[in-house]
């Protein structure tokens, strides 16, 4: 039998490509999006042609409308909260805004959840940024990339929070709120705490998306500027690999409700965002890439690598899609999609 689904920002990235799963198993989805990313139209615009004009009801509506949020979420078995603000440069230049569609927009679908009438599934896509700089961990440099020196597995959950940067404060109240309500109203709901996602129908820009905007950007001949010294090292996780992880927590809620997970890549999918990733997006295209060179940006982990093994314990989820292949998938993806930059 089919649910119900709400996902806010269901026109994004993440939200565009879950829509598209659900649809094609048959599932209602409810798309609560106020639209304001430049990728989200031409995302409607793909989920309609692909899947019928009628297949999907959207409403036009921002998480912090918290009637609007309620009334919509009435009848949704399960929300996927994925709508917000989400660049640490935007935070730190607008933070009131940042505060009010991160944590007061996550507030608003725990009480929309809350008041539902079927109790629903919250599921939160949370941040790594919500561990902050990790002062307390040591790093190690090597020629291409930096690497923790006592951490071969990664960052586990149970790193101290250090809400470093507005928008790792306001992903963090989130985060921390969508833990108390399973705790104190019993809302089957999960954090998960994603590390840095790529894939198709991703319009990444230089504050946000970092993997897609450089192949953008190489594609179309945009300026490039590497922040640092850009041998930061991120894991990073195709999106269908993060959907899997998505449907795996919804179905074993009953077990899981009220945990948290990191989601990433993991040790294996680990690679640096210039010194190595530089050099594998030049083979693509065929020739040298001319980038400039800035100063380090605030809030900028020199490393962050997610320890997975939690959620491939308890969710018995890993990913699939190595490095290679999944940046090779998304290369194709823009080249053949050149109109829509």
């Amino acid at each position: 039998m089919s649910k119900n689904y709400l996902i806010t920002g269901g026109a994004g990235f993440i939200g565009s490509n879950y829509v598209a799963r659900l649809l094609k198993r048959s599932e209602k989805v409810t798309i609560y999006d106020n639209l304001s990313r430049a990728g989200a139209p031409r995302n409607l615009a793909w989920l309609r042609e692909t899947f019928g004009e009628n297949a999907f009801r959207l409403i036009i509506g921002d998480v912090r409308e918290a009637a609007l949020l309620t009334e919509s979420s009435r009848e949704a078995k399960v929300i996927v909260h994925l709508a917000g603000q989400v660049a640490v440069t935007t935070s730190v230049t607008h933070p009131r805004e940042d505060f009010e569609a991160n944590a007061l927009g996550t507030f608003n679908v725990l009480e929309a959840a809350r008041l539902s009438e079927r109790k629903s599934v919250v599921i939160y896509a949370s941040t790594n940024k919500v561990y902050g700089g990790m002062e307390d961990v040591a790093l190690a440099e090597e020629p291409t990339r930096w690497r923790y020196a006592d951490l071969p597995l990664g960052c586990p959950e149970t790193q101290p929070l250090d809400f470093h940067s507005p928008y790792g404060c306001s992903k963090g109240a989130g985060d921390q709120y969508v833990r108390d309500y399973a705790r104190i109203y019993g809302l089957p709901s999960v954090v998960l705490r994603q590390s840095c996602i790529y894939g198709p129908r991703q319009f990444g820009v230089e504050d946000q998306g970092w993997l897609a905007w450089m192949i953008i950007a190489a594609l179309t001949g945009r300026p490039l500027t590497i922040y640092g010294d850009g041998k930061q090292v991120r894991d990073v996780l195709h999106v269908d690999d993060l959907l899997d992880a998505y449907d795996l927590a919804i179905a074993k809620i009953d077990t899981v409700k009220g945990q948290v997970f990191n989601l990433g890549g993991g040790p294996q999918n680990v690679i640096s965002i210039w010194a190595e990733f530089g050099s594998l997006l030049e083979r693509l295209l065929g020739k040298p890439i001319p980038v400039a060179r800035g100063d380090w940006r605030p809030g900028d982990q020199r490393v962050y690598v997610s320890d997975i093994r939690k959620a491939e314990h308890e969710l018995g989820w890993k990913p699939k899609i190595g490095v290679e292949e999944g940046v090779g998938r998304l290369f194709e993806w823009v080249r053949g999609n050149r109109d829509l930059f």
